[in-house]
């Protein structure tokens, strides 16, 4: 893994629900892409009122990174790439906007020359080589990968997509072609309950015919945990068919916490799951997420 360094090139507001922040400079002339739709960065940011104090970790050969010593930990938060444009040196993040939380704060008051780090992307989008069709469904969070993914879909592949947004002002244009079917949900996203799994549930009923598709989900972590049950159990997709990706959960800045606050025996415990799993790791995460629920996690 790399961790690059880079700068504030230009800041732009897509809708009443999200900014872009374009990065430039610094040494992402060696920044190379998955070229994975859905491909993610840990972004680390300055950790304090001056925003060019920026404390870079160093990155590790096992994957990880460290805090040097004499210098403070950097913020750090994950966030997918919207857009890469190597010929210009360029890498696209969009930040959703709220009031609290230092990444979007950071993003709601970035200039030209802020300095971030970022490390190497990893993508998590894999479709099956047989692929003819696909079920993307995101909330707002999800949005810039999902939007990224149409646009790198091939030709001939028909899409069903929906999207969960606050509202209607945060809605973007999107690389529908025609076949496609597109639908705006508004709610959720912290303003209302999820219903990114009715969604789900909507675009692929039971007894959908899934030869040669693929199903894509993202947005609010335990919401999710029905849409993997209902993939998985309900319909009984291989874990080659779907992918649920979890980018936030209401009350996050807590979580770790009330991990650390459960008894030793049941930490233990869910260590275990991982360790001896007893199926695929689509199954073991199934078992894990199911224990969080009952644990109030």
């Amino acid at each position: 893994m790399t961790i690059h360094h880079a700068e504030v090139a230009r800041v732009a507001t897509l809708s009443e629900s999200m900014v872009r922040v374009t990065l430039s400079g610094g040494d992402l002339a060696d920044f190379v892409s998955t070229g994975v739709g859905d491909e993610y960065v840990r972004l680390f940011l300055p950790h304090g009122a001056d925003r060019h104090d920026l404390s870079l970790p160093q990155a590790l050969a096992d994957g990880g990174w460290r805090t040097p010593e004499d210098r403070p930990t950097a913020p750090m938060r994950t966030y997918t790439i919207r857009a890469v444009r190597p010929d210009a040196g360029e890498i696209d993040i969009d930040f959703v906007r709220h009031d609290h939380g230092v990444a979007s704060e950071w993003a709601l008051g970035a200039r030209p020359g802020d300095p971030v780090g970022l490390t190497s992307p990893t993508g998590l989008y894999r479709p099956p080589a047989d692929l003819e069709r696909q079920v993307l469904v995101s909330d707002l969070t999800g949005l810039p990968a999902l939007a990224r993914l149409l646009e790198q879909t091939p030709e001939g592949v028909r899409s069903r997509i929906a999207v969960e947004v606050p509202g209607a002002g945060s809605r973007q244009d999107l690389s529908v072609r025609p076949g496609d079917h597109l639908t705006w949900k508004y709610g959720g996203n912290g303003h209302g309950p999820c219903r990114l799994a009715e969604l789900v549930a909507a675009q692929v009923p039971p007894g959908t015919d899934l030869t040669g598709g693929y199903v894509w989900v993202a947005g609010q972590t335990n919401a999710l945990r029905d849409v993997r049950r209902y993939l998985r159990k309900e319909l009984g997709l291989p874990a080659d068919r779907f992918k649920v990706v979890g980018y936030w959960m209401p009350g996050s800045e807590t979580w770790g916490d009330r991990y650390e606050a459960l008894p030793s025996t049941v930490k233990s415990e869910l260590t275990r799951m991982w360790d001896q799993p007893s199926g695929d790791e689509e199954d073991t995460t199934l078992d894990y997420e199911t224990r969080l629920s009952e644990l109030g996690l």
